[in-house]
């Protein structure tokens, strides 16, 4: 074989190998209601149309945060209320009273007296008619 042509297999077999490592890798899902940047996921909660409230557990290990926002997949989903518990034990409820459309969220809620521990997060909400599985995730910065 001459050095050209080893050449290419070898960089044939390099970038196939780079291809299968990553071709079991799952990716998020991207679209412009994503957040992105310092924004972490705390929890997701799915809306099985049988439960109206959800309760996501946060808590102080997981750090202090300003605001948060709702992100909405797979299906549509009418919000009703979102009561936020810090981690002293007052509690803070926006008005969220929205319907979101499947990979939508909403908009970035300030949370009041700059960054707080989050003890937990309540959901009251339904499946809008015609959905059935939505998944209601809470992002946090």
């Amino acid at each position: 074989m001459t050095e050209m042509k080893l050449g290419k297999a070898i960089l044939v077999g390099l970038l196939l190998a780079a291809g299968a490592g990553c071709a079991h890798h799952k990716t998020q899902a991207t679209y412009a209601g994503r957040p992105s940047g310092a924004w972490v996921k705390l929890g997701e909660r799915s809306v099985d149309g049988i439960r109206d409230r959800d309760v996501i557990t946060v808590g102080a290990r997981e750090g202090t945060y300003r605001r948060i926002m709702i992100v909405v997949e797979r299906d549509p989903l009418e919000m009703f209320d979102v009561v936020v518990t810090f981690g002293d034990g007052t509690q803070f409820a926006p008005r969220t009273r929205a319907i979101f459309n499947p990979e939508t969220r909403s908009h970035v809620i300030d949370l009041p007296g700059g960054r707080r521990v989050i003890r937990s997060v309540e959901f009251h909400y339904g499946n809008v008619a015609g959905g059935r599985h939505a998944l209601a995730e809470l992002w946090a910065d």
